[in-house]
């Protein structure tokens, strides 16, 4: 194909040469002129690219192979779409000391010692073994170029067309009454669609009219708690999220630590708690699944005691190298919460989780959450109900999973080469690794990846108050999220990451 311009300045106000030339079908050369001209510098972050239909037409190719291109370089980060503001090229986040100079995405490359993401001057000293930088008293931390903690998916995969395509259909086809007060259960149509899909997916055993639609499990947890719908004291794993602990210790909840080990918590321990908190799919944040001997004695616990299990579900969907673990629901319906959201899987700006409830725990909640939806838009409802019962929803798991799977494989491959010695766990599933540092290197290692510009979290951050040091010592760790950075900047955050880390032993 001939070198081709396109010239649309009556519309960004400057002419656009790319080189159409070369081996590949028109999409993949088309996908790599827009990269060389964002790369090569041509084309400046925030320009704004012609509609697809225009450039199509001006290229002299079919719409959907610049429609595919478009989308293809916005999951990799090099552009953005949105809704009414168009297509443009993403904000670059340079790396230390390459002012005027970007990096290729995704590139990661190993140049003897140093771990190589496009610099043509690196670092000569390997960054596991630099020395943590000693800033001036004076001087600041620079604000974090690279976003490494845990709890948030890749922003630029949110499925826009996707979503769009069922926000449409939802439109169209939703009955009248649809637009009226809320049902504080949630729309018929999405809670038949979660049944099926929790079914399908997770081994849920439940049927619509026990799932309660939420806007997440924050929210799920104030109206069990605050609504008087459970009591405490509550037991919860010794690692966990400070913000529920703070959540419940403000609905006037005690919280009791259950340690863990290789096999996740320790159950057995379990005495006079009304209620108990897991995360069996997949220990937050340390990793692993609940062991199924633990399985079956925490329900035989909560059948015995009058009492019952809470299930976070946070990640369930995303798992690499192990079977599919189902959820612990389905070993007892009726002692069991399951409580799940989109907020790993699409966006924590899809407000929407939901809660499978056992029977005599519906009539609570409802009378919790009020006679109207306050929370959750029954719009953004049956849009995701479509997305579930279209298949979109599997399809964008499944391509996500494939995406984590490849960030997770390449952090481990850059510890492996520049940071043998650190061990690094909960890596079979999730959204984040836990790397395990020598006693009394975790602060100094925070506080190194902060002037590296990288914001991570510290494993002591998550450890429980009162969780006892003589039933479960403390560790030093980095919980490392590798979900965030785009794809562009993730080598960019690799090299920071190596540089923070500990040196080992000489």
């Amino acid at each position: 194909m001939a070198e081709s311009w396109v010239n649309y300045a009556e519309r960004i106000g400057a002419d656009l040469h790319l080189d159409l030339s070369g081996p590949g079908s028109r999409r993949a050369v088309l996908i790599r002129a827009l990269r060389d001209a964002v790369r090569g510098g041509r084309l400046a972050p925030g320009t704004r690219l012609p509609p697809y239909r225009s450039l199509a037409a001006d290229l002299g190719v079919a719409r959907n192979t610049v429609a595919d291109a478009y989308a293809e370089l916005v999951a990799e980060g090099w552009l953005t779409a949105r809704q009414g503001s168009g297509t443009r090229v993403a904000e670059r986040t340079e790396p230390p000391g390459t002012t005027g100079r970007t990096r290729s995405p995704g590139h990661t490359r190993s140049t003897g010692h140093t771990l190589s993401t496009g610099d043509p001057n690196p670092p000569t000293t390997p960054p596991a073994h630099r020395p943590h930088p000693q800033p001036h008293p004076r001087s600041r931390p620079r604000p974090h170029r690279h976003d490494l903690r845990q709890g948030t998916p890749d922003a630029s995969a949110f499925p826009r067309t996707a979503w769009l395509a069922s926000y449409r259909r939802a439109l169209q086809h939703a009955p009248n009454e649809a637009f009226g007060p809320g049902d504080p259960a949630g729309r018929p149509e999405l809670r038949e669609a979660l049944a099926e899909y929790l079914a399908r997916v997770r081994g849920v055993r439940t049927e619509p009219g026990r799932i309660v639609v939420c806007s997440g499990f924050a929210h799920a947890l104030r109206l069990l708690f605050g609504g008087g719908v459970l009591r405490g004291p509550l037991a919860v794993e010794a690692y966990g999220l400070p913000f529920h602990r703070e959540l419940l210790g403000a609905e006037g909840v005690r919280t009791v630590p259950l340690p863990l080990d290789e096999h996740g918590a320790r159950v057995d321990l379990l005495a006079r708690e009304r209620a108990v908190l897991l995360t069996p799919a997949h220990q937050f944040p340390t990793g692993g699944p609940l062991h199924a001997e633990r399985r079956s004695a925490v329900v035989g616990w909560a059948r015995a005691r009058g009492a019952v299990v809470l299930e976070d579900d946070y990640d369930g969907e995303f798992r690499y190298d192990r079977k599919p673990v189902g959820a612990l629901q389905s070993l007892d319906p009726e002692r069991v919460i399951l409580v799940g959201s989109v907020s790993k899987s699409l966006s924590p700006a899809v407000r929407l989780g939901w809660m499978v409830l056992p029977e005599r725990y519906v009539d609570g909640v409802l009378a919790a959450k009020g006679e109207r939806e306050a929370w959750a838009s029954v719009l953004d409802q049956l849009a995701l109900a479509d997305l579930i019962v279209s298949g979109a929803y599997d399809r964008h798991v499944r391509r996500m999973r494939q995406r984590y799977r490849g960030r997770r494989d390449r952090l481990v491959a850059a510890l492996a080469e520049h940071a043998p010695h650190i061990e690094v766990g909960g890596v079979a599933a999730g959204l984040h690794a836990v790397l395990r540092l020598p006693p009394g290197t975790e602060r100094s290692a925070v506080k190194a990846a902060v002037w590296r510009g990288v914001a991570l979290d510290g494993l002591a951050e998550f450890r429980h108050p009162d969780a006892s040091a003589t039933a479960m010592p403390a560790h030093d760790g980095l919980v490392v999220g590798y979900a965030t950075p785009p794809e562009h900047a993730y080598g960019a955050a690799l090299e920071a990451l190596c540089g923070a880390l500990p040196p080992g032993e000489t």
